[in-house]
């Protein structure tokens, strides 16, 4: 059996819907200990919603080039060229917890029973993301066995934090790096960003998420003697028209242009002779690198008064985009997928948020890479069988590459 297939399928084995990790990452720990990564467990969140982070580093290995020396230097050439010199950090990133199975009547196989059928393996987390997990382990193994000294650091940042609120997870990782002064320079994170074809689509970027919580008063009153009332939906409709017609900004080569989105309008107390007292709007940014969270509160804040309209608002800003342009990373990435696949892959920002706008606070290139995301939240869960080594031949072709320029 493919050693990628098998501790995939160790992985999918366990139970480990967020924000339980059940010993997955205990798994990952016993296979990177003995490559000499230094292994780091933290926990954290509250005792009914306890997260399991594992933070696991192997320190790269340059030797420090006698030409190098500043002037001056009274070291001996022979003590200098035994010095380690500071490299590169290439981050794996990923999440060991998974969603919800859903009705297990529905499922063929057991989703904790790792299956095979037509070619696929089955079961919760497949594609999102055990797989690509497996895939970094064993591309790692590999690498390290054909360069036990080479000149890139590399790390494992995993959580079971990520199918949840994202509170306790990455999130708490990068401030504790950061608060270190620990800053990393590649990243790829597991997500399953392939479409059609494995490597068709690498993931450069995510774009913005900011939510609201608008409250516009009125006065409650009978139905039949509206001008002793006031109606909060009647006053909010012309500023809801505005809103909704209104360019936020025309995005770039990178992020399509900002969209503003009503999900959730509530108003009135189920009678149908009752003008309501307020009207509760729940609404949501998804923003490029073109707007900021400060710009879009204020131009929106702006339409309300401009309609005289009494509030109160409450923002939560969900993450800021961010974005890796084409260079090192990008270009390792792409040219490890046609040399594994053939294919070009096509850069892109759509799609919701990932941890990687966590990372991007930590690390200055960030990208996203997985196998194919069809069945990703769905009853019976599959990846194909056939992609498991080509992935991890790409991960370890990203590794060679990165390595190599180093």
């Amino acid at each position: 059996m493919s050693r990628t297939l098998h501790l995939a399928e160790q992985l999918i084995s366990r139970p480990s819907v967020t924000p339980n990790d059940a010993d997955c990452q205990t798994i990952l720990a016993a296979r990177l200990a003995p490559l000499g990564f230094k292994c780091e467990t933290m926990v954290s969140g509250p005792d009914h919603f306890r997260v399991t982070n594992l933070w696991a580093k192997f320190e790269g290995f340059r030797p420090f080039d006698p030409s190098e020396r500043s002037q001056g230097a009274t070291e001996s050439i022979a003590s200098t060229v035994t010095q380690k010199r500071q490299v590169k950090t290439l981050v794996f990133a990923g999440h060991t917890d998974v969603v919800p199975t859903g009705p297990l009547e529905q499922w063929h196989s057991h989703p904790f029973t790792p299956s095979h059928r037509d070619g696929k393996l089955y079961g919760r987390g497949a594609a999102d993301m055990k797989t690509s997990i497996a895939a970094m382990v064993v591309a790692v193994e590999e690498f390290l066995a054909a360069n036990p000294q080479p000149a890139l650091s590399i790390a494992f940042l995993i959580t079971s934090d990520e199918e949840g609120p994202a509170l306790d997870g990455t999130v708490t990782v990068c401030e504790r790096l950061l608060a270190r002064g620990e800053m990393l320079d590649y990243c790829i994170v597991g997500e399953p960003t392939s479409v059609d074809h494995l490597g068709d689509v690498i993931k450069n970027g995510r774009r913005g998420t900011m939510s609201g919580k608008l409250t516009i008063k009125g006065v409650q009153g009978h139905i039949a003697y509206p001008h002793l009332a006031k109606n909060p939906i009647h006053l909010f409709a012309p500023a809801l028209a505005e809103l909704v017609s209104t360019e936020w900004d025309r995005g770039n080569e990178f992020f399509p242009a900002t969209s503003w989105q009503v999900s959730n309008m509530q108003g009135g107390t189920g009678a149908s002779n009752i003008i309501p007292g307020e009207l509760v709007v729940d609404f949501n940014f998804r923003f490029s690198t073109e707007s900021t969270p400060d710009s879009l509160q204020q131009r929106l804040q702006a339409v309300l008064s401009r309609h005289q309209l009494e509030y109160d608002l409450k923002w939560t800003l969900g993450g800021r985009p961010f974005l890796t342009k084409p260079g090192e990373l990008v270009d390792a990435v792409r040219a490890a997928i046609l040399t594994e696949t053939g294919l070009n892959t096509e850069l892109s920002t759509t799609g919701g948020t990932s941890d990687g706008r966590f990372i991007a606070k930590v690390c200055s290139q960030v990208i996203e890479f997985g196998p194919i995301n069809a069945s990703i939240h769905k009853i019976n869960e599959w990846v194909e069988v056939s992609s498991l080594d080509p992935l991890k031949n790409i991960y370890r072709g990203v590794l060679e590459r990165l390595a190599a320029t180093a």
